[in-house]
């Protein structure tokens, strides 16, 4: 009994130290651990706004307060009116058009279409004061609004169809107190809302991303590094770093993940092989709009149904619209596994007067392939529908949609395409042939945010498998475990047959030589 206790304890003591031997810890992620560092300490400002004598006062427009803002910073407000935010539009090379202007001025979307003659409910998402045409006075800096950005009281807001204006009830005086740097909610108040509500457009900007878990988004997580947009978006003479896909086109200032985390942050070389071709995003968010849904498909040729002469609309279980009487019929998804595409940062838009050259119509090119340096796969929502062009000249519509009253050729209140067509177009100086239909149209959205913990991320066998993967619609290349290559198929199944057959060649070499020499030793004794 004792011994064979000794001979068990012997054994366990064994096993320990080889275990503890064979044992490799998993390295720590010493630049990780470095960056959580860095954005653990959040700036604090070094001036106490509510104690400046300038803003201890009643303020009567906020036109007010911007003029008390730029006493001080008195070169500010020409950075901001050189910015895109306040333009609406950047110069840059388009392929195939050269130098041109491209942005919300001039670029159409397959949501609320564009913002030309919709300026007094679009400027909700301006950065200026009395946007209510398209007259706007772009060289006053009086019109400069630096409470949408800075206040961090949030109690601020814009007003609804107010031309940029805030809603009456804020109070101007509170704000100018409460100023600081950008927090969540001063970029969420219009890249969480466009389009018409929350995660309308995006589907990877929300605002569940104001207090959310890890699971929802590592670097935003109230639980987590808590980040505000711009430790990644950052700014240099109020020229963000980062750009709207939707509406850019060069691969100018872009935000990428590989800025904090390098080309090779993993500690597998077969891991790192990957970044050459895949973005960090297509692996690292398996699926946006984790908590709200967001709209897939938009058909503006279902809207105009009225009952007794009043607009309609139905919503679904969660309280999304699926029909509304002005703007036709929606899909929502909730918890989306994106689609795949090949992107080099740049891409083309339709503009204002573009001709229709194919169907469905792409309102945003993103180019790139495998066969390109800067090319990578990333993750993308496509948003799919329909919406108003001109049969006879073949290009987009821009509609007039919204006006305060009735008679005024806005669809949103007369329910008449032709009349907002008509109106639309004449206000670009564009023409209208009075004959208009319904064209399918795709506009695409690269996903960059919601980005998972790495224990959840894009599993190998999700993309390398033959049958329903994750790249299966993605074309020009050839992914191991997806594709099939004849040459190799058949130097695969040559070794594999000359394996086998040399196993079972050396086998029974082995047992006819054993039987051989079985048979010569019987002789010997015999």
């Amino acid at each position: 009994m004792t011994k064979n206790f000794t001979l068990i304890l012997f054994c366990i003591i064994i096993g320990l130290w080889l275990a503890s031997f064979l044992y490799q810890p998993k390295p720590i992620n010493l630049h990780l651990e470095k960056l959580k560092q860095k954005y653990a300490v959040k700036p604090i400002s070094g001036i106490d706004h509510s104690q400046l004598k300038e803003l201890q006062r009643e303020f009567k427009s906020p036109q007010e307060v911007t003029e008390a803002c730029i006493a001080c910073h008195n070169q500010r407000h020409k950075e901001i009116m050189n910015s895109s935010h306040w333009n609406w539009e950047r110069l840059s090379y388009i392929e195939g058009r050269g130098i041109a202007r491209s942005g919300k001025r001039n670029v159409i979307n397959n949501y609320c279409i564009g913002s030309n003659t919709n300026e007094q409910v679009c400027a909700v998402c301006h950065i200026g004061f009395g946007m209510n045409n398209d007259h706007f006075d772009f060289d006053n800096a009086r019109n400069v609004d630096c409470m949408v950005c800075h206040d961090n009281s949030e109690e601020y807001l814009k007003g609804s169809a107010m031309a940029g204006y805030p809603d009456r009830n804020v109070n101007l005086g509170k704000v100018a107190q409460s100023v600081g740097n950008p927090k969540k909610m001063n970029c969420g108040s219009c890249h969480f809302y466009g389009g018409g509500g929350n995660n309308v457009k995006h589907g990877d900007l929300e605002d569940a991303l104001l207090d959310c878990s890890r699971e929802t988004d590592v670097h935003m997580a109230a639980n987590g590094m808590d980040m505000e947009c711009v430790a990644c978006h950052t700014a240099e003479n109020h020229q963000m770093k980062g750009k709207l896909y939707s509406v850019s086109s060069d691969n100018y200032n872009r935000s990428t993940c590989e800025s904090c985390h390098g080309n090779t942050p993993h500690f597998e070389n077969l891991i790192n092989g990957h970044t050459a071709k895949v973005s960090c995003q297509a692996c690292h968010i398996p699926h946006y709009s984790k908590i709200n849904a967001t709209k897939t498909a938009w058909k503006w040729s279902t809207s105009g149904k009225l009952e007794n002469g009043q607009a309609i609309h139905t919503e679904d279980s969660l309280g999304n619209h699926t029909y509304m009487s002005q703007k036709g019929s929606f899909t929502w998804e909730r918890n989306i596994q994106p689609e795949y595409m090949w992107f080099n940062g740049t891409a083309d838009h339709y503009l204002l007067g573009d001709s229709i050259k194919e169907v469905p119509v792409i309102l945003n090119r993103l180019f790139g392939s495998h066969d390109e340096k800067q090319s990578k796969i990333i993750p993308v929502k496509i948003h799919r529908g329909d919406q108003i062009y001109d049969k006879k000249l073949m290009r987009l519509i821009q509609p007039k949609l919204w006006s305060a009253q009735k008679g005024d050729s806005a669809y949103w209140m007369d329910f008449d395409w032709n009349k907002a067509s008509a109106a639309g177009m004449k206000s670009l100086g564009l023409e209208y042939s009075g004959e208009y239909g319904f064209i399918e149209t795709e506009m695409y959205w690269p996903i960059n945010h919601m980005v998972s913990k790495k224990e959840e991320s894009v599993g190998c066998a999700e993309c390398h498998t033959r049958e329903n993967g994750r790249l299966q619609n993605l074309a020009g290349f050839y992914l191991p475990g997806r594709d099939r290559n004849k040459n190799l198929d058949f130097a695969g199944s040559f070794l594999l047959f000359f394996s086998i057959a040399g196993v079972v060649i050396h086998a029974a070499a082995r047992m006819f030589h054993a039987y051989k020499k079985n048979k010569i030793e019987s002789e010997i004794i015999d």
